[in-house]
């Protein structure tokens, strides 16, 4: 395990940046409004575990349970889909063929192909999803399930997101990334934008301000879509907490060294974690938000598994990254702590 305390808090980096900045949305008033329009857009749940809190030695731990976000299992549901929902709804027309011809393609470590296949399929489109070797098989199988042509390269992550912007390029097809970095920031900018969603339910469900929020992160999306929004609405007293694998600290060392910084390491078990390098707004709106960051190995993720179970919350050990964090030891947590994390995705078919 290893903390970096975030010595650019308030500040952010802003000399990632040639041109404008382009930091995290915190308006979540848009994704509801197109939300309201699909009918698998119910609200996930605010849970209470105070048998965890106790263990922890806090007052009360929240999770915000995402394992059944719209069917799909993951908060990942609310990103890619919504962004290609809001080129169809510019398109115009019958929304069922409002993208006929397009392709949308995109590199996945787990949950964000599902997003980008049923957007997709909703609006007439076409995706096309680049796996890495490390993905299981059953995973491929939900997304052809969901009507996406399944492409495999690589060994990692990094390897299946060269090959999708290798074939982006050449067939003139949309890349979809939960990833940004310079000259790419328009999309993903908007699949973080649909993770407000999620963001704005646990403000409205927390029946009191946390004292502490613990944010699992790969290449970060999540955790700069609620730490922004966090600070919009709670300010700069909840102390915000970034969870990444050690094998993969690509936001703890960019933080660290001031710039984006590609990190080198084994496969991780959090494999919806393991991405090497940050997105880069992502990374700047942590900078900013963010109190700290912390590095967790791969038996403190698979502790929490095996204590989320024993409340009744199947996940993954990328699902349970934050509650790991939370137990991870030297914090100094205060036994008045009000603590909020994230349950991200289910155990049940991930």
């Amino acid at each position: 395990m290893a903390l970096l305390i975030n010595p650019h808090r308030g500040v952010g980096l802003p000399d990632l940046w040639d041109a404008e900045p382009v930091l995290p949305a915190t308006d979540a008033g848009a994704v509801a409004a197109l939300l309201a329009r699909c009918p698998a857009a119910a609200e996930t749940p605010l849970l209470d575990a105070p048998g965890l809190a106790a263990q922890a030695g806090v007052a009360h731990l929240h999770l915000k349970d995402e394992t059944g976000r719209m069917g799909l299992g993951s908060f990942k549901a609310l990103g890619a889909a919504y962004a290609i929902a809001r080129q169809a709804d510019a398109a115009g027309g019958d929304a069922a063929i409002a993208l006929n011809g397009r392709c949308f393609i995109a590199a996945s470590a787990g949950n964000h192909g599902l997003s980008v296949a049923v957007g997709a399929r909703m609006f007439g489109a076409r995706a096309v999803i680049v796996l890495a070797e490390s993905v299981p098989e059953s995973f491929a199988d939900r997304l052809r399930g969901k009507g996406a042509e399944v492409v495999r390269a690589g060994a990692i992550y990094e390897d299946s997101m060269a090959e999708a912007m290798r074939l982006a390029d050449a067939n003139g097809w949309t890349l979809l990334s939960d990833s940004s970095w310079p000259g790419y920031t328009d999309l993903p900018f908007r699949v973080m934008e649909g993770y407000l969603q999620m963001a704005a339910e646990a403000g409205r469900q927390m029946p009191e301000p946390p004292s502490h929020i613990f944010l699992q992160a790969g290449v970060g999306g999540l955790a700069a879509a609620v730490a922004g929004y966090a600070r919009r609405i709670w300010g700069d007293a909840p102390r915000i907490v970034v969870v990444e694998p050690e094998a993969a600290p690509a936001l703890f060392e960019s933080v660290r060294a001031g710039r984006v910084v590609t990190t080198k390491g084994p496969v991780s078990d959090m494999g919806r974690l393991d991405c090497k390098e940050p997105s880069l707004i992502a990374l700047a709106g942590l900078a900013r938000d963010a109190d700290a960051f912390l590095a967790i190995g791969e038996a403190a993720a698979h502790e929490a598994v095996s204590q989320l179970a024993g409340i009744g919350i199947s996940t993954t050990p990328s699902g349970a990254a934050g509650v790991a964090g939370l137990f991870a030891p030297g914090l100094g947590m205060s036994p008045d702590a009000r603590v909020l994390a994230i349950i991200s995705e289910t155990g049940e078919t991930a």
